[in-house]
């Protein structure tokens, strides 16, 4: 089992920035990527940003591309996101999760390769 919390959500004006965090624990030996997904009032989770946790290799969204850097600290076991130049429609309930490395050749941008799933965090971002 692999377990995610994810911080560093919180309220913040348009055109501000926030880092968001993501912990992993438990058998991160096992995992084969983790991304970002967001979930706005009323509308389906979708893709943010995905990593490979050995290549490094980044994916984005096309909506956050330029303005959310995605990276990782193996050491520490986190996965963080930069955003910056937020925009009123980035505000969203955040959410980490891990692909498990069983799978053959996933897709990291697609919800059903992910596996487990943090709590969430919550973006706000006032106009």
């Amino acid at each position: 089992q692999v377990q995610l919390v994810e911080s560093g959500g919180g309220l913040v004006q348009a055109g501000g920035s926030l880092r968001l965090s993501c912990a992993a624990s438990g058998r991160t030996g096992s995992i084969y990527a983790i991304g970002w997904f967001r979930q706005a009032p009323g509308k389906a989770r979708e893709f943010v940003a995905s990593i490979s946790w050995t290549t490094g290799n980044t994916y984005y969204a096309d909506s956050v591309k330029g303005r959310f850097t995605i990276s990782r600290d193996n050491a520490k076991n986190t996965v963080y996101v930069q955003m910056n130049s937020l925009k009123a429609e980035d505000r969203a309930v955040y959410y980490c999760a891990a692909v498990g490395d069983w799978r053959q050749n996933p897709s990291i941008v697609i919800i059903a390769s992910y596996d487990y799933w943090g709590q969430g965090t919550q973006v706000t971002v006032s106009s």
